[in-house]
């Protein structure tokens, strides 16, 4: 038996919402998971499920006896069952149980691991152990009872004066909490929020730095200048210590797909949809989760929560799951007639004309059109008005102060730049149909690239974490849309892996995409970009440069600055961008 973690989850998390103890062991011979990150059913691991006590192994057993019986002999105030659950990494067990003070709980953790480790049976007699394992049991039992510590420091509902809408998926979390935050303050409110950029408060960044697990929850929901928290709420803050609160009002799952896979025993999207579900499995009965109709995985979910479903659509009223869950006289925000409304029922509500919403670029860029469509139903959840909603998002722009590192564009006489924080192949693939729409505006039909548009420069560079396959999809889909390929190296997130690896997997990918030329490689994002400008200075045909920025954004935007390529924030400009003629 190896063990592989002791873990407090001091939150609601993907096990229970509540804190919860978590011991994981593996047991057997070392083996690496392999199958298909989207099984079929009957391969499906419910991490949160129980697994019946019949089909326990031997040495999980054990661990449970003795956790059973510290807890009775000596309890810290929380109550509720073991369960034991079953991860897909093969051999791994894991035990969870509520607790109330750390201390104990560790040393509760530890005891029993120490026990089942000798051979130690839970339920036999004291003399029947023999002096050392007696002498054993003593020494760990009065460990545990020495041990006491502090209790959980989520906040709890009795504890919370501001309502929560709280935010999570794979891509689109931050641009949609930033609408949401918008539209919000645009009503009249006093909104603090938390991204992986930073916490905002009242449209002020006071922290810079990844806030989307627990301690940004906490920095915003102890201040006293705000009426309403916007949570981006990741992953990894919910696997590494839970979610920092015990509900929130609203709740908004974007979209599943491969990103951040084979990091802490999550491994396929069904994994990943059980993860990220946390926050619309504790949004109160009386408020609202808004769900993805056109994600299976997220749609799902709407069967695991209390709270009523508000669906949002790209496919308009072609969705068969909207139609249902209208008929039903459910809520669903959708496009009608070129408008993003509110339907409910047989209702329909207009909130604003497409053309006028700047972040949608005329509908292009459909990524942002999903989240304009999310946030419209988290900020109606948390009583903004359809007037208001509709205000909100005319007035929000994709700029580097209204979003900062996502689809900003910039330009002069026959250049576009496109900087984007795209970091799997969801987000690089509707990045390139943004880059196509530009590409065939600046070309007018008879341009160089791909299909008579201005010739497309995409410079990728991914963190070592993403798993082989994210890698090689993002080279795939790279090389499969762009005329030219540049790699750009991201030293401080290799994260385990070599610089060579990283290259290497995206290069096979591109390969795999039938790119058979040269990829030059640069040093970092500055100088790729610097290198893209200068060989492109003074060009006579119109160009556009996409640049996957997730390091070094300042340094790239004082760059841009100093070339003499100014921000597009004009809607008007923006729209015109991508729409040829």
């Amino acid at each position: 038996m190896r063990l592989i973690e002791i873990r407090l989850l001091e939150g609601p998390n993907l096990y229970r919402l509540e804190p919860v103890a978590k011991i994981e062991v593996a047991l057997g011979r070392r083996r690496t998971w392999y199958g298909k990150r989207d099984p079929e059913p009957h391969m499906l691991v419910r991490l949160a499920a129980s697994v019946p006590r019949s089909a326990w192994p031997g040495r999980i057993e054990g661990l449970v006896g003795w956790v059973r019986r510290f807890r009775r002999e000596f309890p810290d105030g929380a109550t509720g069952p073991i369960r034991v659950h079953r991860s897909s990494d093969p051999g791994h067990w894991i035990i969870t149980w509520p607790w109330a003070l750390d201390d104990r709980t560790r040393a509760i953790a530890d005891a029993a691991l120490a026990l089942v480790e000798r051979d130690v049976s839970p339920t036999a007699p004291a003399s029947r152990l023999g002096p050392a394992r007696a002498r054993l049991v003593a020494r760990l039992s009065a460990r545990v009872a020495d041990a006491a510590g502090a209790p959980p420091s989520y906040i709890r509902d009795r504890e919370r004066r501001l309502p929560i809408v709280s935010i999570s998926g794979t891509n689109g979390k931050t641009t949609t909490t930033r609408l949401i935050a918008h539209i919000l303050r645009t009503a009249g409110r006093r909104v603090g929020w938390t991204t992986s950029d930073g916490i905002v408060v009242n449209g002020e960044m006071v922290e810079k730095g990844d806030w989307t697990g627990f301690g940004g929850a906490r920095q915003i929901l102890t201040r006293d200048d705000v009426d309403i928290a916007v949570l981006e709420t990741a992953r990894g803050g919910i696997i590494l210590r839970g979610v920092g609160y015990e509900s929130n009002e609203a709740s908004v799952l974007t979209n599943i797909t491969s990103d951040h896979l084979d990091l802490q025993g999550i491994h396929t999207l069904p994994e990943l949809t059980e993860v990220k579900s946390t926050i619309a499995r504790i949004t109160k009965p009386s408020g609202w989760v808004v769900l993805n109709a056109d994600d299976r995985h997220v749609a799902g979910v709407a069967r695991t929560v209390r709270a009523k479903v508000a669906f949002f659509t790209l496919d308009g009223d072609r969705s068969a799951r909207v139609r249902g869950h209208l008929s039903r006289g459910g809520r669903a925000y959708l496009v009608r007639e070129g408008w993003i409304g509110e339907a409910e029922g047989g209702r329909w509500r207009k909130i604003a004309n497409l053309a006028d919403v700047p972040v949608v670029l005329g509908g292009i860029a459909r990524h942002n059109l999903a989240n304009a469509l999310a946030a419209s139903g988290a900020a109606r959840a948390m009583g903004a008005t359809l007037a208001q909603v509709g205000d909100g998002l005319r007035s929000f722009r994709p700029t580097t102060e209204d979003s900062r590192g996502r689809l900003n564009v910039f330009r002069d006489a026959s250049r576009v730049v496109v900087v984007d924080f795209a970091h799997n192949e969801a987000g690089v693939a509707v990045l390139l149909d943004v880059a196509d729409a530009i590409a065939r505006t600046l070309g007018g039909g008879s341009g160089e690239g791909k299909g008579g548009r201005a010739l497309v420069t995409f410079i990728v560079g991914l963190a070592g974490d993403r798993p082989d396959d994210t890698l090689r999809g993002v080279g795939r889909l790279v090389a499969q849309g762009t005329d030219r390929f540049v790699q750009k190296e991201m030293l401080h997130y290799l994260r385990g892996r070599t610089r060579e690896s990283v290259l290497g997997e995206i290069r096979a990918g591109a390969a795999e995409g039938g790119w058979t030329e040269e990829i030059p490689v640069f040093i970092d994002e500055p100088t790729a970009l610097g290198a893209e400008l200068d060989r492109t200075a003074g060009a006579a045909k119109p160009e556009v440069i996409v640049l996957l920025c997730h390091e070094d954004r300042e340094a790239v935007y004082d760059l841009l600055a100093r070339r003499g390529l100014r921000p597009v924030n004009d809607p008007n400009e923006l729209a015109a961008l991508v729409a040829p003629g």
